[in-house]
């Protein structure tokens, strides 16, 4: 009786392709479980879809390479024990069944591990370019931007159409940065806070000007600008202005105010010395239809024309003056006004404005102290000074400490030293020196003129009023403030209105 010829095992019968398998298998089922959890989620969530598109995929593929490593590692070690029984490369045989059937299923499987691929690489690819992973994903990092982001105007404009733009160029040049970033967290070596303004950031023209135009004329706009006293009246004053927004192109024949400064007739270049861009010491102005060109230094400095002529220089574009486009730190001053002017805090109560503002000031090390000492002033305020009306206005009360605890978890994050100091706002010029960082009277050229401070040049003030008097009214149009301080040209705003007091 003849012996069966022995069958000669598998070359995935080993310890590492068994252990590759048993991983692939595991996160093959998982795979399958957060895609149904991603599908199924009302609302999307960034860890579900990263780990249900990146980081569990990429497991599955590490078992799978695992298993393929075991396969080579153990014919290697068989060829070295016997030689004639492993052929040095794989015989493919297709008129035989065993053959036909392997190359079958290894078909049938490599086609269903590139399907699930793309697919997967797509989903993935959309994760990492949604705003929930922008912003959440390194939650204590991110929280103040994404915070401040979700409250401002572009909250339904995507992160990556203003930080990538369209294209593959930007696309992978984001994700080279984003690897350090991830570096960065996971090493805890990042600035607290993030500093300002981004370096890599894509030029303006190829991003904010996909929707903004400036060469379209748009003249001048209503603004009311409100806000409250801090005397016990709360007396709320207003001020209507034409902002005088301009643009225009020479095609147009309308160029002129605000948006001059980025009419494609002028090319303005500037340098500055701070890292912040708040400090200029030198412009130039290429006016490209006569070809002149201007250059102005700032005077009354110490700072001189050869130190200002080798500081970085910077053409100028939408975000130097809208450098704070989505991710707004309102001043405590700002957030309370508008808050008042909501009915989010009741504005009868005595001295709210105030309190509100000086209870928000104060700098804390947790937005949970913080929340803490907010309650506790706002009672011990009226509770000392207005005992006899505390017990009847304590809902009112209740509900301005429940509003600014919001606003101070919205405008200030001391966990990553965040607020509306750590990155001033260049538009206007009431909290921060803005247009005046320029435009102070005090950048001079060779042939004396002045980069000027005039107030008509942006806006023409229409009329203000306090506590519902008519203060000034068009067609007077000098701005009369509250108090006399004099000449006003020999100021700034923010030298008082610090974003923390008057």
């Amino acid at each position: 009786m003849t012996d069966a010829p022995t069958k000669t095992p598998s070359l995935s019968r080993n310890f590492l392709s068994f252990i590759g398998l048993i991983i692939a298998l595991v996160a093959l089922v998982n795979i399958g479980f957060l895609v149904f959890a991603d599908l199924g989620a009302e609302h999307v969530n960034p860890y579900v879809g990263v780990l249900a598109y990146v980081v569990v995929p990429g497991i599955m593929v590490f078992g799978l390479a695992l298993w393929v490593l075991g396969m080579l590692i153990e014919r290697r070690r068989r060829r070295r024990h016997a030689p004639d029984e492993i052929q040095l490369y794989p015989d493919i045989d297709l008129n035989n069944p065993k053959t036909r059937r392997t190359f079958a299923f290894a078909a049938v499987g490599l086609t269903v591990f590139v399907l699930v691929s793309v697919v997967g690489s797509y989903k993935a690819y959309h994760y990492t370019d949604s705003d929930a992973f922008c912003g959440t994903m390194c939650h204590q990092i991110m929280h103040p931007e994404y915070t401040a982001y979700k409250a401002s105007p572009h909250a339904r404009v995507g992160c990556v159409n203003c930080h990538i733009g369209s294209g593959a160029t930007w696309y992978v040049k984001s994700k080279f940065s984003g690897a350090y970033q991830v570096y960065a967290t996971i090493a805890q070596k990042y600035p607290k806070p993030i500093p300002t303004p981004v370096e890599n950031l894509r030029p303006a023209q190829q991003t904010c000007e996909q929707c903004h135009w400036p060469e379209k004329f748009w003249g001048a706009q209503m603004k009311v600008f409100n806000h409250f006293g801090y005397d016990e009246a709360n007396t709320p004053r207003e001020t209507r202005m034409l902002i005088k927004v301009g643009g225009g192109s020479a095609a147009s024949g309308l160029a002129g105010g605000i948006h001059w400064h980025m009419n494609i007739n002028n090319e303005i270049t500037y340098a500055a010395i701070d890292k912040q861009r708040q400090k200029i010491p030198w412009v130039r102005i290429h006016d490209r239809k006569s070809g002149r060109v201007t250059e102005y230094f700032l005077e009354n400095t110490e700072i001189t024309h050869q130190q200002a002529l080798a500081a970085p220089k910077r053409v100028m574009d939408c975000v130097d003056c809208h450098n704070r486009p989505s991710h707004i730190y309102e001043p405590p001053d700002r957030a309370v006004d508008m808050a008042l002017l909501g009915g989010r805090i009741d504005r009868t109560l005595p001295f709210i404005k105030q309190q509100a503002v000086a209870a928000i000031t104060k700098d804390f090390d947790t937005t949970d102290r913080a929340k803490e000492s907010i309650a506790g002033d706002l009672h011990k305020f009226y509770k000392e000074n207005h005992a006899e009306s505390y017990e009847a206005r304590k809902p009112q009360i209740d509900s301005a400490v429940t509003e600014l605890q919001k606003i101070f978890a919205t405008i200030r994050f001391p966990e990553m030293k965040v607020d509306w100091r750590t990155h001033p706002n260049n538009v206007g010029h009431f909290y921060s020196s803005g247009c005046f960082r320029c435009h102070d009277d005090q950048h001079v050229s060779k042939d004396g003129k002045r980069i000027s401070k005039d107030c008509q040049i942006c806006h023409s003030l229409v009329g203000q009023a306090a506590a519902g008097v008519v203060m000034v009214e068009t067609p007077k149009a000098d701005f009369q403030h509250p108090i006399d301080l004099g000449d006003l040209r020999s100021m700034n705003c923010a030298d008082c209105h610090t974003g923390s007091s008057m």
